[in-house]
């Protein structure tokens, strides 16, 4: 459930920013020139808004730190900067520390499997990511179609089934508002994903 505790962000929150940054600095969201921090900010802003305390922004803002640079390392550096809970929600959130990263399939079958025994607070921001990234990619297929999916390494098909693999696991363990809301931005995926799929058919 929401935390109805006031929530104020301490220096903590703002040394996190700052790494965020400098971390992410020079990475772009796939397939784009948007600055990779505008999806932390983003992901943190939702966890915040369902109720989210301090720990869980700083790890919303750090959740793809390890993943994407540098490792269990970065990792660690987690752990001695922000502390133990931060870095258990980030490593519950990462879906492999191994470079190069192993198939697709496999990384998110075994994420699946992971969320089925996670933490509230990490699935808080597990959610949180994964609704970001199902609303950036609702507002791709709306301005640029079909050419959308080749920028996914599960293309069409993988990345549809991932979503609603994702959503089966959130409305079994963690049914909260946030759940629902990316309930509706699936569906909506799925609606513009099969629209051409009647003419293919006639």
């Amino acid at each position: 459930m929401p935390n109805t505790e006031h929530i104020i962000l301490s220096d903590r929150f703002e040394k996190a920013l700052v790494y965020a940054f400098q971390v992410h600095q020079m990475q772009m969201r796939k397939g784009s020139s948007v600055p990779y921090i505008a999806h932390l900010i983003a992901v943190t802003s939702l966890v915040l808004e369902d109720g989210g305390d301090e720990d869980e922004a700083i790890a919303a803002l750090l959740h793809d730190a390890a993943e994407d640079h540098g490792g269990l390392r970065t990792l660690e550096e987690i752990r001695t900067k922000f502390g133990d809970r931060v870095a258990g929600i980030v490593d519950g959130c990462t879906d492999t520390y191994d470079d190069p990263k192993p198939p697709w399939l496999e990384r998110k079958s075994a994420y699946l499997e992971k969320l089925l025994t996670a933490s509230p607070d990490i699935l808080r921001v597990s959610v949180a990511d994964k609704l970001h990234n199902a609303r950036s990619l609702l507002f791709d297929l709306r301005r640029s179609g079909e050419e959308t999916w080749s920028r996914f390494n599960g293309g069409k098909s993988g990345t549809l089934w991932y979503y609603n693999e994702l959503l089966k696991v959130y409305q079994l363990i963690t049914p909260t508002m946030m759940v629902e809301e990316f309930a509706r931005v699936v569906q909506q995926i799925d609606v513009l994903a099969h629209a051409g799929d009647s003419e293919l058919i006639e």
